[in-house]
């Protein structure tokens, strides 16, 4: 009896022992698993992380930022996870990387902030010929150049990528505000528009706008098919001035009631104009310099008729005929149709030249629609004086007698 209950203890001695051993049995973690820390320690270039049973790890570089936190930053006390490199390094420490523990987490969030539509403050690090490369929760994404907002865009008057990259090289460094367009994990490509970010706060600021109101402002830029001038909008009477300002487009058609081949002849970036408001589309706002002027065109019927012959400047040749200036607001065409019943088989080159005056008769005039046709009035060849008959007669004289010599 004594030896069943001696047997008895020593086994219940044993399994209470498995049980304790089992209860506090360290699981050692595969390189490559994840494990949760405590941060102890931070440093310039390295942070180091309790993890309880198994050790100290040691996370270094870039390794330590995870992409989610104000810059990236660790703080003592923080409970973080990350995932086990090495066993020991050099150092004794048990070797982590919180990026690599991170990077599905940061996937996550920024997919979530795609589909919120959310605006994230990010810091260019790099400019190329196309865009910028930015950053967002450790991962790497593209700001292409046509997603830039106006502020940033870079406006060269004669397109030179060179001098649009030295442009967008000075923003490297700087913090801009974007909305990520895309995101696509399985291929890690990130894109992003600074212009998609400001569109909600530009919105506010554009629904203060009304079409046909006046707005003063700059040229920001002169390009090809116009020009842009920022602004800022009026406020109420009692409301304190906005700091905001909104950019608008002038276009080429919408400069001046004369026809422009460029802009640049009669407008400069830095340029202080005044405009009208003639359209609103979702952010974009069309501008007129043209509109504040009086229509040269309304007054043109007191001063020409049709079937009058008048002196006119060829401004351009092209396949439709000649433009002709008859002062400087109002023109016409001569259309290539007219000009061959006038002149049969001569191009319209041949007989006119750009910049030289001639004679036109008016076909017909279109006040409303700014048009007018003109044909050319063949020049006849002017009669000989006295003098020049005496002349040319007394020069074939002395031909003949030369040839008598």
């Amino acid at each position: 009896m004594v030896k069943v209950t001696q047997i008895e203890k020593v086994s219940s001695n044993l399994s209470a022992m498995d049980e304790l051993l089992t209860k506090h049995m360290v699981e050692v973690p595969e390189v490559g698993e994840v494990v949760q820390g405590t941060v102890i320690y931070v440093a310039s270039s390295y942070a180091l992380i309790d993890l309880g049973s198994i050790g100290t790890g040691i996370v270094l570089g870039k390794e330590m930022r995870d992409g989610l936190g104000p810059e990236g930053k660790l703080k003592v006390g923080t409970t973080i996870i990350a995932t086990l490199m090495d066993y020991e390094n050099e150092d004794g420490y048990i070797e982590l990387s919180i990026r690599e523990a991170s990077y599905e987490k940061s996937w996550d969030d920024i997919e979530h902030k795609l589909t919120n539509r959310e605006v994230v403050t990010t810091k260019v690090i790099e400019a190329n010929k196309g865009g910028l490369m930015i950053e967002i929760n450790g991962i790497a994404g593209f700001l292409p150049v046509s997603q830039l907002s106006s502020e940033h865009y870079p406006r060269v008057e004669d397109g030179d990528k060179n001098k649009i990259l030295d442009l967008l090289k000075k923003l490297i460094g700087q913090e801009v505000h974007v909305r990520i367009l895309d995101a696509d994990r399985e291929n890690e490509k990130l894109i992003a528009s600074e212009k998609a970010a400001q569109s909600e706060k530009e919105r506010e600021l554009i629904n203060l706008l009304r079409v046909g109101e006046i707005v003063s402002g700059e040229v920001s830029g002169v390009v090809d098919f116009g020009a842009f001038v920022k602004f800022t909008p009026a406020t109420k009477e009692g409301e304190k001035k906005s700091t905001e300002k909104l950019e608008g487009l002038v276009h080429i058609s919408e400069l001046a009631w004369q026809l422009i081949d460029d802009p640049r002849e009669v407008i400069k970036t830095g340029d202080h104009v005044e405009a009208k408001i003639i359209g609103i589309e979702d952010t974009r706002i069309s501008l007129s310099m043209k509109a504040l002027k009086e229509d040269p065109w309304n007054a043109v019927l007191e001063k020409y008729k049709v079937d009058d012959t008048v002196p006119g400047k060829v401004d351009k040749i092209n396949h439709f005929g000649a433009f002709v200036y008859l002062n400087k607001d109002i023109h016409g065409l001569a259309h290539v149709s007219e000009f061959s019943e006038v002149y049969p088989g001569k191009k319209i080159e041949e007989v006119f030249k750009e910049g030289e005056t001639y004679s036109w008769k008016i076909l017909s005039i279109e006040p409303k629609s700014h048009r007018m046709g003109l044909l050319p009035v063949k020049e006849s060849a002017p009669k000989e004086t006295k003098g020049a008959k005496k002349e040319k007669a007394s020069k074939a004289e002395k031909e003949v007698e030369g040839g008598k010599a």
